[in-house]
């Protein structure tokens, strides 16, 4: 089967790497989809038109794995990969579809970059440790932590 050869330079991708395990040929191997957008310049003069590319593609195996770990939203790569047909039938129409899968991905940020992108999203997904405790419900601590906490209550009334 023939295939396409597709090159995406001077990417940032849009979010983060979706990772999922699938069942394969030899057991589970991981799959991870990002989405990739480039800029491309038309034109020239006042007629310049900036014009935006996304593509999905699909990443297999430790490729995978590795961009999940060191890749995030932002981060600037460079993707080689190819095109295939995926076309089927719903509903009893043909749907046209394109898949896009990495062959080759070059990390483009500096290790300095990566890391502070890193340092940034885990910080806004961090909770502080005194408001995590104050909304935890009562319910959902365990018997014995409710119980000490009564005890506390009623001696201290």
């Amino acid at each position: 089967m023939a295939f396409v050869r597709v090159e995406q330079r001077n990417a940032h991708l849009a979010g983060s790497v979706r990772l999922e395990f699938v069942n394969g040929r030899d057991g589970k191997v991981a799959k991870g989809t990002v989405t990739a957008i480039s800029n491309t310049r038309r034109g020239s003069g006042e007629g310049r038109e900036d014009e935006a590319t996304a593509i999905q593609w699909t990443l297999w195996g430790k490729q995978a794995e590795n961009a999940a770990e060191y890749l995030g939203k932002g981060s600037h790569v460079n993707i080689v990969g190819r095109l295939r047909n995926n076309n089927y039938e719903k509903d009893g129409e043909e749907v046209y579809a394109l898949a896009f899968t990495c062959e080759e991905i070059d990390y483009l940020d500096s290790k300095a970059d990566s890391d502070a992108r890193r340092a940034r999203q885990v910080s806004g997904q961090a909770q502080p440790e005194s408001k995590a405790a104050d909304v935890t419900p009562k319910a959902t601590r365990s018997r014995k932590a409710r119980s000490e906490a009564d005890t506390r209550e009623s001696t201290t009334a």
